[in-house]
């Protein structure tokens, strides 16, 4: 039984897996003929749209049916734009913008861009109500912190993906957005009653599973009440007993990338976690970023041996492998929209600005950057006001190593705009701003997450509700700077 090729083709059936470089190597094409679900793509996979669509064709050419996933959620998580910047506002943005329609017609037309290109599953939206404003992953990824509003939002762009016949997939079930630790470095707790996981975390599921969400992504978040020790991914009473009975959820349940330390720590390895997660209720199996021929294959013999010792009942691997493929058979059917609205995320982000104070733009600024390091669901993407300004003095600076005098000297009559994200959590920075502001005129663009704090003395703050190539283009409109 251990050469068992029956076997071997039905764990290979539930791994999402990936691959360095912008051409398929010979072994990711290999195992996608011999039965393995897709590949997720990343940022390194892609150059450009023609690229992108060679790459796919190269993947579908292996076997009908491949799935060809990538995290496109808009603002500041893109793969497609990487380079530059995503053209579209975030869920933050279009959570303020507060109109579910747009956020439909958004999603609408980010789909139609991916089925152009060859991907049927987007790894989107993120449907986490942030409620901690020093949640350091989930962030502007999130449509806000009101459960309702999420839900609202989660149901439009799940249509308006779908609508384009690519696949959505919710995430992170049964809710990260109330973390204060990163699960790609560790694992979080979310440590609430059941009544306060259905009551707040839940809603924008409901909505998704309502709306007809063809996937949903488990977190690898600890919940005590529910989960124990374990993480969600893990845990049946959220994939099986929660997800499924309770919510009523028919589609796949894809898990968080399994090389993420919120999983592979607790599981011992990446594929050891492959069948902890299988057996717990997932379906689709996403290995993570970091992956080659030897890993993917380790996780297969993982799945066989675990089934031929009794670790995970064959029925439950078939029953993931049938999820799986009915998910493929439904990209292919039925009819598609295509309709893209190109530039269409200029004016929602620009709409979704919030202004506190008042904005003089009667004299040119001096603006300043304040660095910032990425998150790793981002990664490194161009941000800022940088490309839009119309040849105004631009530095950038990191905020503890930078004293408000020598700004003050550098600007000398002008005023100071200060760009940031997540400006409360920069070392150094709130003191920085706080003294600049007492003595000159300053505002503030928060291109991240908004908490309470604002500098007493700031003439405005300017919320963008994201940090993506549209977000930093109305910025720069906002204050009358675009080029």
């Amino acid at each position: 039984m251990a050469n068992d090729p029956g076997l071997r083709r039905l764990a290979l059936g539930t791994l999402l897996g990936a691959f360095p470089g912008v051409q398929a190597p010979a072994w990711a094409v290999d195992l996608l003929g011999e039965g393995m679900a897709g590949h997720l793509l990343f940022g390194y996979n892609i150059v450009d749209r023609d690229q992108v669509a060679a790459l796919t064709a190269q993947l579908h050419a292996a076997r009908d049916g491949v799935l060809i996933a990538i995290d496109e959620e808009g603002g500041d998580v893109t793969r497609l734009a990487h380079r530059l910047g995503s053209p579209y506002p975030g869920n933050a943005a279009l959570g303020a913008l507060g109109d579910p329609a747009i956020t439909r017609r958004v999603y609408r037309t980010i789909g139609a861009e991916l089925d152009q290109l060859g991907l049927n599953l987007n790894l989107a939206p993120t449907v986490d109500v942030n409620t901690a404003d020093d949640n350091p992953i989930i962030g502007t990824r999130s449509f806000g912190a009101d459960p309702h509003l999420v839900a609202a939002h989660t149901a439009a762009a799940v249509l308006g993906l779908q609508s384009a016949r690519v696949a959505a997939c919710a995430k992170h079930f049964p809710g990260h957005g109330a973390t204060l630790a990163d699960s790609h470095l560790e694992l979080p707790t979310v440590d609430i009653t059941l009544d306060e996981l259905r009551g707040r975390e839940l809603p924008p599921f409901v909505a998704a599973v309502e709306a007809g969400a063809k996937s949903i992504m488990s977190a690898h978040i600890r919940v005590p009440a529910l989960t124990g020790d374990a993480p969600a991914t893990f845990s049946r009473a959220v994939l099986v007993d929660l997800l499924r009975t309770e919510l009523g959820f028919t589609g796949v349940v894809v898990t968080d990338a399994l090389e993420m330390l919120g999983a592979a720590r607790f599981a011992g390895s990446t594929q050891a976690g492959a069948v902890l997660a299988l057996a717990a209720g997932a379906d689709l199996l996403c290995i993570g970023a970091e992956v080659d021929e030897k890993l993917t294959l380790a996780c297969v013999d993982e799945i066989v041996t675990a089934v031929q010792d009794g670790r995970l009942p064959l029925a439950r691997l078939e029953e993931a492998v049938a999820r799986v493929q009915a998910l493929s058979d439904w990209t292919r059917q039925g009819d598609r929209t295509d309709r893209e609205e190109p530039g269409l995320g200029y004016p929602a982000a620009l709409s979704a600005v919030r202004i506190e104070g008042s904005v003089d733009r009667s004299d040119a600024p001096l603006i300043v950057q304040l660095e910032s390091e990425s998150s790793i669901a981002a990664g490194r993407v161009p941000w800022g006001l940088g490309p839009h300004v119309n040849g105004t003095e631009q530095i950038r600076v990191v905020a503890e190593q930078t004293a408000a005098e020598e700004l003050r000297a550098r600007a000398g009559a002008r005023p100071i705009v200060v760009v940031g994200r997540n400006v409360h959590r920069l070392p150094g920075a709130r003191t920085l701003v706080d003294t600049l502001a007492a003595a000159h005129p300053v505002t503030v663009v928060e291109m991240g997450w908004p908490s309470s704090w604002r500098p007493a003395h700031a003439r405005a703050f300017i919320t963008t509700w994201g940090a993506s190539h549209a977000n930093g283009r109305a910025a720069a409109e906002t204050l009358g700077l675009a080029a």
